[in-house]
């Protein structure tokens, strides 16, 4: 048990000190995901003010606040929160034989660092596109993922506009990914955190941006304002589930863009019911509907 104790207290305080550290700028640039974060925020705000695709929405959108509140709080306070519980999960796994080489399927230890980050950013691409899809199959996963849902106006901070619930569903499927590259993680992994960062806010601005033929490979603004549709095609509980990769939405049959004037409401039918506050949505999918 103190074996167990002290790993939890060490991953909680060793997060926490790595962020503090993080912020003052004492880590390495390219591990700095605070300010890298920050940065691409930034940079993807500023886009939406000199090319916005919905000219009449205002560059503080509703939400803007909230939206920016999220960001931070998925990223680095509940990474603090829950960091002990993730390490305590590990050594529970190890403890009783299961580790990352016992799973690995795939060795892309011989393959050039390219293709290496090459086939993880694909792997864990995919296993966010399934639990994605999850997340709108199954009902009791539904009414977190409501959250991210019940945004109004698009714009890139609702990237991360999500119920901490969500990282407990995405994060078992996501190791187990990379347990399958024999529990691989390149020491240029950060490349891969902050080409997905970049473009999961791309996908949420209010920019146009539909990449030509590559549409059919990487995921775009048009088509994720779809996924946010409050009218969904009949006989469907969602489409477009693409995080960064569109390809896997046109493979599976999932794809849907009838148009891209950028003009539809956005939510589900019922987000009335939904909290407009942070501490109201974080309870949001625990209570029951009356």
């Amino acid at each position: 048990m103190e074996k167990y104790l002290g790993a939890f207290a060490d991953a909680f305080l060793n997060t926490a000190e790595w962020t503090w550290n993080s912020i003052l700028f004492e880590v390495p640039w390219y591990t700095n995901y605070f300010w890298g974060l920050t940065a691409i925020s930034f940079l993807v705000w500023i886009l939406e003010m000199v090319f916005p695709w919905r000219k009449e929405q205002s560059i503080f959108r509703r939400d803007f606040w909230l939206d920016g509140f999220y960001m931070y709080f998925n990223f680095f306070i509940f990474a603090i929160v829950i960091s002990g519980v993730y390490k305590l999960l590990g050594l529970f796994f190890s403890d009783i034989g299961i580790t990352a080489k016992s799973l690995a399927i795939i060795n892309v230890t011989t393959l050039p660092t390219w293709a290496q980050l090459l086939v993880f950013f694909i792997i864990l691409d995919f296993v966010q596109w399934f639990t994605h899809v999850l997340l709108h199959r199954y009902k009791f996963l539904w009414k977190f993922h409501q959250v991210h849902h019940s945004v109004k106006e698009m714009g890139f901070a609702a990237h991360l506009r999500y119920h901490w619930m969500e990282n407990i569903f995405y994060k078992p499927l996501k190791t187990f990914g990379v347990m399958l590259l024999g529990g691989f993680e390149p020491e240029q992994a950060y490349i891969v955190h902050f080409v997905a960062i970049a473009i999961g806010h791309l996908n949420h601005s209010n920019i146009k941006i539909t990449w030509g033929p590559l549409k059919y490979v990487f995921n775009n603004p048009v088509m994720h304002l779809y996924h946010h549709s409050y009218v969904l095609p009949k006989g469907t509980y969602g489409v477009n589930f693409g995080i960064s990769l569109s390809l896997w939405d046109y493979i599976f049959k999932t794809n849907y863009v009838p148009e891209d004037s950028g003009t539809i409401e956005l939510g589900y039918p019922g987000d009335e019911t939904m909290p407009k506050g942070f501490w109201g949505q974080v309870i949001y999918g625990f209570r029951k509907k009356r």
